[in-house]
Order: structure tokens, then sequence, then C-alpha cells
């Protein structure tokens, strides 16, 4: 017995160390990404996607160790996986414009979907989602106090020393500052959430409200009126979500209110610069009439090729032959991702991705009843929130098409469509019977002993 309890004890221990590097591992990936400009370049994409290989053949080793394949389903794996045939079929029956970089973003979207399995397996428990929703939360807090010092004391470079190859409006890590924006809206509702529920100590609620209230500021401040839109949206959610579960009145109007402060702190702040940001900007953006341009190019271009489309990523391949107006700009993306997404994929992708959002949403509806004090509901919520916002957002910008900005967008995507994490066994204290001590026989009174 003892031979087999020394030989079992470091199989199951190294099981467990392989699922907690596991689980950091993904989430650690996840959030390089952004610290890594996004990771639009070459060597952040090998990173993540050698990365997101890496930690899969970790799972796979754990799952040797312990001795079974144990797989967390998920409703988004049966999306995801026509998805990826899509793509296959454009390749191996030629319908990509360009199918060099269909099968280049192919191996993206292999990592996306590696990260979003991986998350799915080794974030279970609910005091996982804990010690995450922290570092999640301080992540916020140091990216967005690094973005308002570089805003002050910017010099037009990347963290001060790099300069951007085709230029930008640069904001904290990213060269433009709308996919900065779309990152924090997926960030944001994690400490706000958190500051509402019953899940921690007065004073950590308080600096959860209060690292919630800089991130919305910088969004404000990085003068991305879409990032401004996205989060107005995810208040306005939160707000309505709380009336209607009868969360108390007071709580929503205090939402509403730490907007306005937020606001008026702001302009007081900002002042003249950031209403010139706000309403008409000084840095080179493409204007409305330029983006409404490309949306009816683009509807022409979704005409030609309607089932399948013209292949993952070829839209700047394609585009210049259906481009009306004159510009120095090179249109690499069609800041929509709705019409990106349609004029790649076709109605077949367009209608596979909206099956992908419905059976989130569906999911994640079902865990957020009690939200305040449960944290698979609050952890839940939170992602709805950031979700809304993204796809608020995305109407209007490409965030899906920049690498760091999706792979976290997909793996809220499945934590909010996955089962409600474990909780822990209540700790029962079970009063062992002591055996009667044994009195000697004299002692006892004679009934005692003759019955």
């Amino acid at each position: 017995m003892s031979a087999t309890r020394t030989t079992a004890n470091p199989r199951n221990q190294r099981a467990a160390q392989a699922g907690t590097a596991l689980l950091y591992g993904v989430f650690g990936l996840l959030l390089f990404g952004p610290v890594a400009f996004g990771a639009v370049e070459p060597w952040s994409i090998f990173l993540m996607e050698a990365g997101s290989a890496a930690l899969f053949l970790l799972w796979i080793a754990k799952q040797v160790l312990d001795g079974e394949i144990k797989i967390r389903w998920n409703p988004l794996f049966l999306p995801m996986a026509v998805f990826g045939l899509l793509i296959i079929s454009q390749l191996v029956f030629r319908r990509s414009a360009y199918p060099h970089d269909t099968a280049s973003l192919a191996l993206l979207y292999c990592s996306y979907a590696m990260l979003c399995f991986l998350a799915g397996q080794a974030l279970i428990k609910g005091s996982q989602a804990r010690t995450l929703t922290l570092v999640f939360s301080l992540y916020g807090a140091i990216l967005a106090s690094f973005a308002l010092i570089q805003g002050i004391s910017s010099n037009g470079r990347l963290y001060w020393i790099r300069q951007p190859r085709m230029g930008g409006w640069i904001y904290g890590p990213y060269v433009n500052h709308n996919h900065y924006a779309g990152l924090m809206e997926m960030l944001v509702p994690i400490p706000l959430v958190l500051s509402l529920t019953k899940l921690a100590s007065s004073k950590t609620r308080a600096a959860a409200a209060a690292v919630a209230a800089v991130m919305v500021g910088t969004i404000f401040l990085s003068g991305s009126r879409g990032g401004m839109l996205a989060v107005v949206a995810e208040l306005v959610i939160l707000a309505v979500l709380l009336i209607k579960q009868k969360q108390g009145l007071r709580t929503a109007i205090g939402i509403g209110v730490f907007l306005v402060i937020v606001v008026g702190l702001l302009t007081w702040v900002g002042g003249a610069e950031l209403f010139r940001r706000t309403v008409g900007s000084t840095h080179s953006e493409i204007t409305s009439d330029i983006r409404h341009h490309i949306n009816r190019d683009g509807l022409k271009m979704f005409l030609k090729r309607p089932v399948l489309g013209w292949g993952l990523g070829s839209f700047p391949i394609v585009y210049p032959q259906f481009r009306t107006f004159y510009t120095n700009f090179f249109v690499n993306e069609a800041h929509n991702d709705y019409l990106q997404l349609l004029v790649e994929m076709g109605l077949l992708g367009f209608a596979t991705m909206i099956w992908f959002v419905v059976t989130v949403y569906a999911r994640a509806f079902k865990k957020i009843r009690n939200w305040p004090s449960e944290m698979s509901g609050a952890v839940t919520l939170a992602c709805v929130l950031g979700l809304s916002g993204i796809l608020v957002h995305s109407a209007v910008d490409f965030n899906l098409q920049i690498p760091a900005n999706a792979a976290m967008f997909y793996v809220l995507c499945t934590i909010a469509a996955s089962e409600p994490f474990a909780k822990p066994a209540r700790k029962r204290r079970v009063a062992r019977s002591k055996p009667p001590e044994e009195v000697p026989q004299e002692s006892l009174p004679q009934s005692a002993t003759n019955f």
C-alpha cells in the first residue's frame, strides 16, 4: 500500500503542477499580446502561435500524467469547427484571392482556437477565477497608468523608443489609439463588476472601483470615439441588468453618476485638448466620408462573391479593384469588422459567427442570475459586458483584426459560454464518535448488567 502511494503521489503532483502552469501560461500569453504592440508584428505573432502550440503540448502531457483524457465540452466548439472548415474549403477549392494570406491567418485562428480550448480546460475553479480577476485588474491599472504617463510625455514613439514605420496615433502600447480603447473595453468590466459584488472586502471593492475609473478615463483621453461609445453601451447594459434583477436602483444610479463624474473630471483635466480629440482629431485618420466609401465599396465586393467570400485576409489585396475614391492611405482593413467578415468569409462565415455570438449570450445569461454573490456569475457578467463593448466598437473599427485583442475577445467568449466554475467542497465537521470508555463491571449498577 505504501509503495503504491509513493509512486502515485509524485505523478499526481506533476499533473497538478502542469495544470497550474497551463492556466497561467494561457492567460500570461493573453497579457503578453497587448504589451507587444498588440501582437501585430511577425515576431510577436510567431510567439503567440508557438506559445499556444507549446501550451497545447503541455495539456497533452497533463492528460498522460492523469492517466485519462478529460475534455470539458463547450458549445462554442461547434461554430469554431465549422468556421475552420470554411477556411479550409477556401484553400482546398481555391476560393481565396490570395491563398498565402489565408493560410497565414488560418494558423493565427488555429492559435486562437487552441487558447480558447485550453482556457476552457484550465479555468475550472472559482478560486482560480478570483486570482485571475485580481491579476487582470492590476494589469489594467498598470497599463492605464502607463498610457496616462506616456500621453503626458509622449515623443511620438512606442515606449519612448520604437518609431512606428507607418505613423499612427499612439496611445499606450498600441500604434492605434482605437485598439488601446478596444482592449480597455474588455478589461474595464472586470474591476467594475468586482466592485459591485459581495465577493470581496469593502477595501478591495473600493480599490477596484478606482481602477475601473482610471481605465475608463484613459479610454476617453485616448480620443477613441468608438471606445467612448462602447463604454457607454457597457454601462447602460449593466444599469439595465441591475434594474431588471432588482439589485437596487441606487446602484444603477450610482453607475450613472460614476460615469458623469469620470467625464466631468476628464473634461476638467483634459480641457480643450480632450474636446479637440472628441470632436475633431488633429491626427491623421480616415474621415467619415472615406468610411462611407469603404462601406459602399465593401458591399460591392461582397455581392461579387456572396457565398464563401474572397478568402480570409484577402481584403487589402482585393479592395483596390473596387475602390471608388482617391486617398494617400493604404486601406488595409475595412474599418468595420462585420463588413470585413462578410467580404472575406461570405454569408456562410457571417452566419457561423452569428451562431457563435448567439450561443455565447444564450449560455451566459443563464449564469448571471446570482452574479453579486457567485464568482461564476460575476466573471460571466464581466465577460459579457466586455464582449458587448467590442461588438459595438467593431461597427466602426477593426479591433478583431488585431491579434492581441482578437485572442482576448475569443477567450472571454469561451469563458462566458463555459459551464459554471466548480464550487469548493464545504468543510464539513463530522463529529467522530469516540468509543465509550471501558468501565469496570463491578462499578456499574446491578440493573445495568442484568437484563
